[in-house]
C-alpha cells in the first residue's frame, strides 16, 4: 500500500466508502459490476457553444476498469480549477439541511439545502485566493500549479459525506471539455492529495474517520472539538484552530475573573457543543462554579420548544448564558427572544459564533449588545479584498456559487438567454425559478424540481450582474480583520509548505530552482511532511502542528459594541494565550468593555450575593453550593474577605475582634499585684507575716513564763515559722506566672503546711502524754522526749518533701496561655499548668491527712482536766482547717481563670489565721492581759478563780 500511486488507494477508499453509504442510505452511488451492458443517455444543449453533458449510471463498466460511477443526479456543484497537484474544500455554504427520509425500498432523494451563509462563502474564496497567490510566487511551489475542487457540506453530516466521495473521486471532469473518465495516478492530474475543512465538528468527524485508514490529510480550519485529538481516530487529521479544551480554559477564566459563579449553558446535539458544555461544567464547577440550567437545542426544534427555552432563559435567576453553537442553530432561540425584548441576559460566546455578522441584524440589537466571547486572531490579508470584489456572476459552470451569492446578496434573480433554452429543451414548464447550467445538470430529482417550482422568483427583481458589492456593507466584503478566513489560508499554504518540501523545490538538484512535478507521492509521504510544517508567514506567526496536529492556541476576545452608525462592531477587547503561564495567559482590558443594554459596569449573576467579612457560608440543603445562607463565624474565628467559604480559627493567644474580620492579641490576665484581689490578698498576706513576727517577739520576751514554756517552747517557735512560711508562700501566687515561681508554688504550700501540722501533731501528742504522765507508773512521756518529737517532725515532713521534689523533677508545672475563656471575658488567663494534675492532689491528700490524724487526737484530748487545755485549742483550730480545704476543693475545681488562684489563696490565708489566732490567740491574752495567769499553778491547774 506505501508505494502505490493515490489514484489507486483512493478508488480502494471509494469502494469501501460507497458501499457502506449506499447500504446506510447516506447517498446515490452505486457500484457497477463487471459484465452488465451500459447505457449512456447524452442531451445535448448547446447555447454559445457550450456543451453540457448529463450521464446516468451505466449497467456495464469497461471488463479492463473497476470504477465507482454517479447514478446521474447525485453530482454535487463544484467550483474547480485544474493543477500540478489538487486541494480539495468543503464549506458550509447553507446552514440549513432536511435530514433525509429513508424507505429502504428505493433509492434516496436528494434533499436541498437552504439558507446562505455568505461569510462561510468568503472563506470559500479565500481558499481560492491563497491557491492563486501561491501559484503566482516564485518562492513556493516554483513551476508547480494548484487547482482546487471546493463543493458545500451543508454544515451537515449526511450532506458532508455526500459530498466527500465526488470531492475525491477521480471520475470528475475537471473542464467541461473532458469526458467521465479516470484520471492517471501521476502527478498531473492526479485526484485530491489533501482536503481543507470542516467548519463543524460532527461533519469533520465523520469525514476525519473516512479519510483517516487512507492517510488522506483533512487540514480543518473551524472544527474545535476536544474529541478530535485522538490519533487513533483520526490519524490524518490536523487543524489551524485551537481545540476547545484551550477555549473552555480560557472562558472558565474568564467567567471567574467577573466573578460570575451562577451561569446557565446553551448548546446543540453535535459533538462541538456537547463536548464544549461537559469540558466547561466540568472545569466551572472545580472553580467554585455553579450551572443553573442547560438548554440543548434539537436539530429540528419545534415552536413549542424554542418557547419553553425562551421562558426558561426569561425566569431564571442566572443572568449570564455561555452558548457552544452555531449562528444558524441560534437563530430561531435568538428571534423568539428579540420577540419578546428580552435584553437583561449577558452572553458569553464560544468562537463559532462570535463574529458572525448574520446575527448582526438591527433586529438582534437590543438582545446580543454586549456579548463577550473568545475568536481567533484576525487579521487584514493583503489584495484580499480586491480579489473578493473581483467576481461576478455567470452562466460558465463551476460558477454556481458565485450565482448563488450573488442572488442573496442583492435579493434578485439571475436570468441568461442559455438558460430559458435550456428550460425549454428540458420542458420544465412553470419552472419561473432561474438555474444555471451546472444546476440544471445536477438537479434531476423530483424532489429537487418540485422545490425550484415551489421557490418561485416572480416577484423578484432581475440582476444585472453589474451590481456594485462594494456599496454592500455586507459581512462577505468586511476582511479588516479576517479570522476564520485566516485559517483557511494558513490551511493552504500548510499543504504548500509540505509539497514544497516534498516535491524537493529547495534540492541542491534543481538547478532551475523548480520543484520535482513529475514526481509521484503517496498521500502517506504528503501527510508526513505535513506534520513537520514548520514556517512564519507574512504576519510574523509561527504555523506549525503539535503531536496532535494542533497549533498555538490563541484567542481574542471580542466584545460587541454598537458604533456611532447603530452598527454593531466586534472589538476586540482582550487576549488569551493558552500556551502562556498561567497568570499571564488572560489579558482583560475591562474598562473598554460594553455590557449587556449597554451598561459599563460588570452585570452580576449570583444565586446568593457574597457573604460579607465576619461571616461564612452556609450550603442550602439540596441546592448547589452556589446557593447559600451567610451565617456570622464563632468566637475565635473571623473571615476578611467578602463570600469567605469558611471562617479562618485564629491562632492561638489570639482573638476574635467584635466584627469577626480580624484576629486580635488576646488580653494576658492573671492575678497581679495591681488587681483588687491582689491588693487585698498582699494586704492579708502582709497582716499574717506581721501579727505572726508580732507573737514570735511575745513569746521571745516571754519565753521564761510558764505559758510560753509549756508543750515545748522549741515546738512552738517552729510551728509559728511555718505559719509564717504558710503566709508568705502566699504571694508566689500573685503575680504573672512564671518557670520557677510555678515550680515553687505548691512545693512550698505543701511543704510549709506539711511542717505546720507536723509540729500540731506533736504538740497533740505531747498533751496526751502528759496526761498519761499523771498516772501511776507511767513512763510516756520520758519516752517522747525533745530528741524524739525532732525526730518525728522531720518523719511527717519527709514524705512531703520527697514527693515535693519527684513531681518537680518528673512533670513539674509549666506557664499556660488558657485560651478557653476567650469566648466569655475575651481574655488570656495566665496560669500554671499541671502537667501531672494527680501531683497536686497527693500534696493536699497528704496534708489532710495529717490534719485528720491532728483533729482526731485533738479531739481524744478536748476534756483532759488542763486548766490551760492546748488540745481544745488545736481541736478548735484543725475543725476550721478542715472547713476551710475541704470547701477549697470545689470552689477550686469550679473557678475560672485567676480566680482559681484566688481561691487558694484564701484557703492559704483563712487556715493560716486559723492557726495562729486559734492556738496563739489565748495564749497572747494572757501573756498580755492577765499576766497574773501565767504561773505554774495556773498553768498546772492548782489556781482556783
Amino acid at each position: 500500500m506505501e508505494n502505490q500511486p493515490l489514484g489507486f488507494k483512493t478508488s480502494i477508499l471509494l469502494h469501501v466508502f460507497v458501499g457502506s453509504i449506499f447500504v446506510a442510505g447516506l447517498s446515490g452511488y452505486s457500484y457497477s459490476s463487471i459484465g452488465q451492458e451500459t447505457l449512456s443517455i447524452k442531451e445535448k444543449a448547446e447555447t454559445n457553444q457550450e456543451v453540457i453533458q448529463f450521464r446516468l449510471a451505466g449497467n456495464e463498466v469497461d471488463s479492463g476498469s473497476s470504477q465507482c460511477v454517479t447514478l446521474g443526479d447525485s453530482h454535487p456543484v463544484m467550483l474547480q480549477s485544474e493543477g500540478d497537484v489538487t486541494i480539495g474544500g468543503l464549506f458550509p455554504l447553507h446552514y440549513e439541511a432536511s435530514e433525509p427520509e429513508h424507505s429502504y425500498h428505493s433509492k434516496p432523494q436528494t434533499t436541498p439545502c437552504t439558507g446562505f451563509d455568505q461569510r462561510a462563502f468568503r472563506w470559500l474564496m479565500t481558499m481560492v485566493f491563497a491557491v492563486e497567490e501561491i501559484n503566482h510566487s516564485s518562492v513556493l511551489l516554483p513551476g508547480v500549479t494548484l487547482g482546487y475542487r471546493i463543493t458545500d457540506s451543508c454544515d451537515n453530516v449526511h450532506h458532508s459525506l455526500k459530498a466527500l466521495f465526488p470531492l475525491i473521486s477521480s471520475s470528475i471532469p475537471l473542464t467541461n471539455q473532458t469526458t467521465w473518465s479516470e484520471t492517471s495516478a501521476c502527478l498531473y492530474g492526479s485526484p485530491v492529495s489533501a482536503v481543507i475543512g470542516l467548519a463543524s465538528s460532527s461533519p469533520t468527524r465523520a469525514v476525519a474517520q473516512a479519510l483517516g485508514p487512507f492517510s488522506v490529510p483533512l487540514v480543518s480550519y473551524f472544527a474545535t472539538c476536544t474529541c478530535l485529538t485522538d490519533k487513533r481516530m483520526y490519524p490524518s487529521f490536523l487543524r489551524t484552530v485551537p481545540s476547545d479544551i484551550f477555549q473552555v480554559r480560557g472562558l472558565v477564566q474568564l467567567v471567574t475573573f467577573l466573578g460570575w459563579r451562577w451561569l446557565g449553558t446553551i448548546g446543540t446535539t453535535d459533538d462541538y457543543s456537547q463536548y464544549g458544555i461537559q469540558a466547561f461544567t466540568t472545569q466551572f464547577q472545580k472553580q467554585g462554579g455553579c450551572v443553573a440550567f442547560h438548554l440543548t437545542i434539537p436539530k429540528s426544534s419545534t415552536l413549542t420548544e424554542i418557547q419553553e427555552m425562551a421562558d426558561r432563559l426569561q425566569s431564571s435567576v442566572a443572568r449570564v448564558v455561555v452558548v457552544f453553537a452555531t449562528e444558524g442553530q441560534l437563530l430561531d432561540l435568538f428571534f423568539e427572544l428579540a420577540q419578546r425584548n428580552v435584553t437583561h441576559l449577558q452572553w458569553v460566546a464560544s468562537e463559532a459564533w462570535v463574529t458572525a455578522t448574520l446575527l448582526t441584524l438591527p433586529h438582534f440589537h437590543s438582545l446580543l449588545e454586549g456579548t463577550l466571547g473568545f475568536s481567533f486572531p484576525g487579521v487584514n490579508i493583503p489584495s484580499l479584498e480586491n480579489f473578493l470584489l473581483n467576481i461576478h456572476p455567470s452562466a460558465e459552470p463551476g460558477r454556481e456559487f458565485i450565482n448563488m451569492f450573488w442572488e442573496d446578496q442583492f435579493g434578485c434573480k439571475l436570468q441568461f438567454e442559455e438558460n430559458r433554452a435550456i428550460k425549454n429543451d428540458l420542458n420544465l414548464s412553470g419552472l419561473d425559478a432561474f438555474v444555471s447550467n451546472a444546476e440544471i445538470q445536477n438537479v434531476t430529482s423530483v424532489e429537487e424540481k418540485a422545490f425550484l417550482k415551489s421557490n418561485s422568483f416572480a416577484e423578484t427583481p432581475v440582476c444585472t450582474g453589474f451590481e456594485n458589492l462594494s456599496l454592500t456593507g455586507s459581512s462577505y466584503i468586511d476582511v479588516s480583520r479576517v479570522r476564520i478566513s485566516y485559517n483557511v489560508y494558513k490551511a493552504v499554504y500548510a499543504i504548500a509548505h509540505a509539497l514544497h518540501a516534498l516535491l524537493n523545490c529547495d534540492s541542491a538538484e534543481q538547478s532551475e530552482k523548480r520543484c520535482d512535478k513529475h514526481k509521484q507521492f503517496t498521500s502517506e509521504q504528503l501527510l508526513y511532511h505535513l506534520k513537520l510544517v514548520n514556517f512564519t508567514n507574512q504576519f510574523g506567526e509561527k504555523v506549525c502542528f503539535d503531536s496532535n496536529g494542533e497549533p498555538v492556541p490563541l484567542y481574542d476576545i471580542i466584545n460587541w459594541q454598537k458604533d456611532k452608525q447603530g452598527k454593531m462592531r466586534f472589538v476586540k477587547v482582550g487576549s488569551y494565550d493558552g500556551s502562556a503561564p498561567l497568570r499571564h495567559q488572560l489579558q482583560l482590558n475591562q474598562s473598554n468593555i460594553i455590557w449587556t443594554e449597554g451598561h459599563t459596569e460588570v452585570p452580576v449573576s449570583l444565586c446568593s450575593e457574597p457573604c460579607p467579612p465576619g461571616s461564612r457560608q452556609a450550603r442550602r440543603k439540596g441546592e448547589p453550593q452556589c446557593c447559600f445562607d451567610c451565617l456570622p463565624c464563632a468566637d475565635g474565628e473571623i473571615s476578611n474577605e467578602t463570600g469567605s467559604a469558611e471562617c479562618v480559627k485564629c491562632p492561638e493567644s489570639y482573638w476574635s475582634d467584635a466584627k469577626k474580620v480580624k484576629c486580635v492579641a488576646g488580653i494576658e490576665e492573671f492575678l497581679s499585684f495591681k488587681d483588687s484581689m491582689g491588693i487585698i490578698s498582699v494586704a492579708l498576706t502582709l497582716l499574717g507575716v506581721a501579727l505572726t513576727a508580732v507573737i514570735i517577739v511575745i513569746f521571745h520576751h516571754f519565753r521564761t513564763t510558764p505559758i510560753v514554756k509549756a508543750n515545748n517552747s522549741e515546738i512552738s517557735f517552729l510551728l509559728l515559722l511555718s505559719i509564717k512560711l504558710c503566709f508568705l508562700c502566699s504571694l508566689v501566687f500573685i503575680g504573672q506566672p512564671s518557670v520557677w515561681t510555678c515550680r515553687i508554688r505548691q512545693a512550698a504550700f505543701g511543704i510549709s503546711f506539711v511542717i505546720c501540722l507536723s509540729c500540731l501533731l506533736v504538740k497533740t501528742i505531747v498533751v496526751l502524754l502528759a496526761f498519761q504522765t499523771k498516772l501511776p507508773g507511767s513512763r510516756a512521756l520520758k519516752l517522747f522526749g525533745p530528741s524524739q518529737q525532732r525526730i518525728m517532725i522531720v518523719c511527717t515532713t519527709a514524705p512531703q518533701v520527697c514527693l515535693c521534689a519527684g513531681w518537680l523533677f518528673c512533670a513539674p508545672p509549666f506557664p499556660f496561655r488558657n485560651s478557653a475563656y476567650q469566648a466569655s471575658t475575651r481574655k488570656i488567663v495566665v496560669e500554671c499548668k499541671e502537667q501531672w494534675p494527680p501531683g497536686f492532689y497527693l500534696v493536699l491528700g497528704y496534708i489532710g491527712l495529717l490534719a485528720s490524724v491532728c483533729l482526731l487526737l485533738a479531739f481524744l484530748g478536748r476534756k483532759l482536766p488542763d486548766t490551760f487545755n492546748e488540745a481544745r485549742l488545736i481541736t478548735f483550730s484543725m475543725l476550721i482547717f478542715s472547713a476551710v480545704w475541704i470547701s477549697f476543693i470545689p470552689a477550686y475545681i469550679s473557678s475560672p481563670g485567676k480566680f482559681s488562684v484566688v481561691v487558694e489563696i484564701f484557703a492559704i490565708l483563712a487556715s493560716s489565721f486559723g492557726l495562729l489566732l486559734c492556738i496563739f490567740g489565748p495564749k497572747c491574752y494572757i501573756i498580755l492581759l492577765h499576766p497574773e495567769r501565767n504561773v505554774k499553778k495556773v498553768v498546772r491547774g492548782k489556781y482556783s478563780r
